[in-house]
């Protein structure tokens, strides 16, 4: 998406890669308009222009009778099968200030990429330590081992500082559950990003470049879960810079997954975030996700109450039966 508000265009590229071919359009794709957008106060009907892909996806799911969003569809246009994908670009002060473009990952993106993965994770360390002292496991432990001191040595005063040196001996082991997710995949799939994600078929990678640095990203790939092979791709590595959050950059990079998937002829998208990552399941929900499992990736998380949720986006218009090999 251009500064302006206008459609990029890429060049057409081997279907091989990430780049999606395009069949010429018979004319130029309307966008999806909503109450106020373009002088236009009618509502987003879908019956003059294209419905949003987050509207179609409520459709599908029997959440809303039309694309009608209050306030105008926040979400994608996609108009026409090999058309051009368009952006519903509503005027705000915030984007004029700071307009931004999503295109794909280029090798001298690396380090800033790297560098943004990992700020985005580590910065959830200090709800992971929130989230374990309000679960009622670790208040239990903690109240345990203030009782056993308190009896033993019949001192208050001691019974706390042995409560509080827990406490802050379990910060470094909570903070760890970030800092080892951060060192997994900056050690395999982020370690080499072009073979992983630009040469490998169905998978790619995109940067959200604003005022010439880049300040979002995000990848598809086929999923791990061998049972969602050739049914779905699945999202991965999403993160937008901390100053550059709510002015769309994260639906705007999750619109690409979604359309590079329903053009590749998939079914779904999957993705996985934390449980604390709660700014993060309303983008995913709002986008037409919805929550199908947990999991726990430690035996020390599931005592911990840290769970991995399960989202799937269900694509209108695709079967959900395996792609046809490539």
């Amino acid at each position: 998406m251009g500064p302006s508000g206008t459609p990029a265009t890429r060049p057409a590229q081997p279907p091989g890669g990430c780049s999606i071919p395009k069949a010429p359009a018979p004319s130029p794709a309307p966008l999806c308009l909503g109450p106020p957008h373009q002088g236009s106060s009618a509502p987003c009907t879908g019956t003059n222009f294209a419905p949003c892909l987050r509207c179609q996806l409520l459709v599908a799911q029997g959440q809303r009778a039309g694309c009608k969003v209050r306030g105008g569809c926040p979400g994608f246009a996609l108009p026409l099968i090999g058309g051009s994908w368009n952006h519903c670009w509503q005027p705000s002060a915030s984007r004029a200030m700071a307009p931004y473009r999503i295109r794909q990952y280029r090798d001298q993106d690396y380090d800033t990429v790297r560098s943004l993965f990992a700020r985005g994770i580590i910065e959830h360390g200090p709800a992971v330590y929130r989230h374990a002292l309000r679960s009622a496991r670790m208040q239990l432990a903690l109240l345990t081992l203030f009782t056993v001191v308190r009896a033993a040595a019949g001192c208050w005063l001691l019974a706390l500082g042995a409560a509080a040196l827990a406490l802050a001996a379990a910060w470094p082991l909570l903070r760890s559950f970030s800092t080892s997710y951060v060192h997994q995949a900056l050690h395999t799939d982020l370690l080499d990003i072009h073979a992983t994600y630009m040469r490998a078929p169905d998978s790619c990678f995109w940067v959200a470049e604003a005022g010439g640095a880049v300040v979002g990203m995000v990848a598809v790939a086929p999923p791990q879960d061998p049972s969602q092979r050739g049914v779905a791709l699945e999202l991965k590595r999403m993160s937008v810079s901390k100053d550059y959050r709510g002015r769309g950059i994260s639906k705007a990079l999750c619109g690409e997954v979604l359309r590079f998937a329903q053009a590749r002829g998939y079914g779904a998208v999957v993705l996985y975030t934390s449980v604390v990552q709660v700014v993060a399941q309303r983008l995913y929900e709002g986008q037409g996700f919805r929550k199908v499992g947990t999991s726990s990736p430690s035996l020390l998380a599931s005592l911990l109450c840290f769970q991995i949720f399960h989202y799937r986006c269900d694509l209108p218009g695709r079967p959900l039966s395996p792609a046809p090999p490539r």
